[in-house]
């Protein structure tokens, strides 16, 4: 059969008497037309889909905090770290997908979760350079840059317009990037960085509080009866209204894998900032002789960040069948989270 006898029976329909149907042309081109936008929806629906790759915290201080052909300075590694982090939720492939409202990028949902988790790093971090990091003691004045910086990051990722995320995003990496600058500028002391254990032991506290959580949520993925331990350890501690004894805790079959990419993401960005402090707060990791507990954490993360080949994340039980991705993910969280944990201890110490 000929293309053009082919293409005249797909368009213009058959009966089996040789006579084509003129009214089933619109609606056989639409369907073409349908099927062509899904065969190119999933090449670009996988491209989007890519995880980016881990950089080198150390080449990318150097490559923007180069100002006059200066050295880089204490509080470069971080401060230049949460910059490419920032940026790579922006440039990454597809850009930023969260508050897409065009499919293909509206139909995915593991990208924009694994934003997410990233995101909250970003805005963790950038907390904690303008309330301590940035600042001498308590009652020292707050940078300018950092405090603008940190309030664009905490518009919500959903926003599309008026104002759009991206915009804000962009904006607070042009803050972060103004202090990096200054920073670095020996001829102006406005801008400073304190590579303190105090300082340090602030960050790792909301670092520890969020593992914690993304582990309880990924175990959660069996569906467990767990006791209420809320108010534990204190006889005289009180909540504002009654809770049960016991809590049935599952996640929702639809938000398992939301959970586990964001819990990647979240590992992600944590691998970059761990590499970043060990850099920057090297003399006070190294009195503390603390270097080799926090390498431990970075390596416990990293595993985290191993390829995914299964094209959906498993959520068998424990010991069954097939394999429960949230509970691996999970046992790798809880380990860095108790390492975390004794680094902290390691720090309030003399």
């Amino acid at each position: 059969m000929s293309w053009q006898n082919w293409k005249q029976k797909l368009l213009l329909g058959f009966d089996g008497s040789g006579n084509g149907s003129q009214d089933k042309k619109p609606g056989r081109l639409a369907l073409i037309i349908a099927l062509l936008v899904l065969l190119l929806m999933f090449p670009l629906a996988w491209y989007f889909s890519a995880e980016p790759e881990l950089f080198s915290v150390i080449d990318n201080a150097r490559r923007l905090s180069a100002v006059n052909q200066q050295d880089v300075v204490v509080g470069s590694h971080t401060t230049a770290t949460l910059i490419t982090i920032a940026d790579t939720l922006l440039k990454k492939n597809g850009g930023f997908l969260s508050n897409d409202i065009l499919p293909p990028m509206v139909l995915l949902d593991n990208i924009p979760a694994w934003e997410f988790g990233v995101l909250v790093q970003v805005r963790d971090l950038s907390r904690a350079l303008r309330d301590m990091m940035s600042r001498s003691q308590s009652q020292s004045t707050e940078d300018t840059d950092l405090m603008r910086a940190e309030s664009r990051f905490n518009i919500a990722p959903s926003n599309w317009m008026v104002p759009a995320a991206e915009s804000e995003y962009k904006a607070g990496i042009n803050y972060l990037k103004s202090y990096l600058k200054r920073l670095a500028d020996e001829d102006k002391s406005d801008a400073q960085f304190y590579a303190r254990a105090d300082n340090l032991r602030y960050w790792l506290g909301t670092a520890n509080s969020r593992l914690g959580s993304l582990s309880k949520r990924l175990g959660a993925s069996v569906g467990q009866q767990r006791r209420n331990i809320d108010l534990a350890g204190d006889s005289a501690a009180t909540q504002s209204t009654p809770a049960p004894t016991e809590i049935a805790v599952k996640t929702p079959w639809m938000k398992i894998d939301d959970v586990f990419y964001e819990a990647r993401g979240a590992c992600w960005a944590l691998i970059h900032i761990l590499k970043a402090v060990d850099q920057d707060f090297a003399d006070v990791l190294q009195k503390k002789n603390a270097r080799e507990s926090l390498q431990q954490i970075i390596r416990e993360l990293e595993a985290t960040q191993q390829a995914v080949y299964s094209p959906i994340v498993l959520n068998g039980s424990g010991f069954g069948v097939l394999a429960n991705h949230s509970l691996v993910m999970a046992s790798y969280i809880s380990r860095a989270n108790a390492a975390l944990i004794d680094l902290r201890d390691l720090l309030s110490k003399g």
